[in-house]
């Protein structure tokens, strides 16, 4: 099954890829300035949006969705964005299929395995009780007693909608994506090496590029700039995006 999509402008195609929990809707402010002079196509990865369901979300299949995507529209390269696990798909999709891609930018993310980090959003998220809420405000008030901080919490609840019976349900298969965490969450080693132009962007304030990944992103990526927004987390794209749209911007434009 294809990935659910939508497509957005005319040119140069570029590939935009969310993050987990998110939507092909997530980067709609990037998405509006590239419009303008590319052919912006927005996925919901699977088991996200209106995606297919499916049991695995191992890297390798998850870029072989997006090659699928452009078989099927008839793309021979496309630039690809990513951000958090958009930017692993991306990267393991230029390493699987270089000739294919013809410039990686991603965002907040490195090809290295994570520690597990949304212990509390599964647990608030699984706090819902989603055939007895009957306002967003009491998902909410639930997911708050695990997760703290409003933004993600706004966040998380983009993906929650009412069903064709009435009652909440999320656009996202929470079920899977908690069972197959520990394949989001890990990178497995590939003896392949992307050597087109890559951009890092990196959260200032973020940990999930750290000093120590600099090895693993040389390794794969020979060609790799990096660039950093002051005063942004891990979410830079929602924090500051006027800088990270440029930056995106500027970067596809020279290549």
């Amino acid at each position: 099954m294809l990935l659910n999509h939508k497509i957005y402008g005319q040119g140069d195609p570029v590939i935009v890829i969310h993050g987990l929990f998110g939507s092909a809707t997530n980067l709609g402010m990037l998405i509006k300035q590239l419009k303008t002079d590319h052919q912006v196509i927005a996925v919901d990865v699977r088991n996200h949006g209106l995606s297919m369901r499916h049991n695995s979300m191992h890297y390798d299949d998850m870029a072989n969705d997006i090659i699928q995507l452009m078989d099927h529209l008839t793309i021979e390269q496309a630039h690809l964005v990513g951000h958090s696990m958009g930017g692993k798909i991306a990267m393991r999709t230029a390493l699987n299929f270089s000739t294919r891609v013809t410039s990686l930018a991603v965002a907040d993310i490195a090809p290295v395995n994570y520690p597990p980090r949304h212990d509390n959003v599964f647990a608030g998220l699984k706090n819902i009780p989603l055939g007895d809420i009957t306002t967003r405000s009491e998902a909410q008030s639930k997911l708050a007693e695990y997760v703290e901080e409003v933004g993600v919490q706004q966040f998380l609840l983009k993906g929650l909608y009412k069903n064709e019976q009435g009652k909440f349900d999320f656009y996202y298969a929470l079920d899977t994506i908690i069972s197959q965490y520990d394949a989001i969450s890990d990178w497995p080693e590939v003896n392949k090496q992307y050597d087109k132009p890559v951009l890092f962007i990196k959260g200032m304030n973020s940990d999930y590029i750290t000093n120590e990944h600099k090895p693993a992103i040389a390794k794969y990526f020979p060609q790799a700039k990096a660039k950093l927004i002051q005063g942004t987390g891990h979410w830079l794209h929602a924090e500051k995006p006027t800088i990270f749209n440029k930056i995106i911007v500027d970067f596809l434009f020279s290549h």
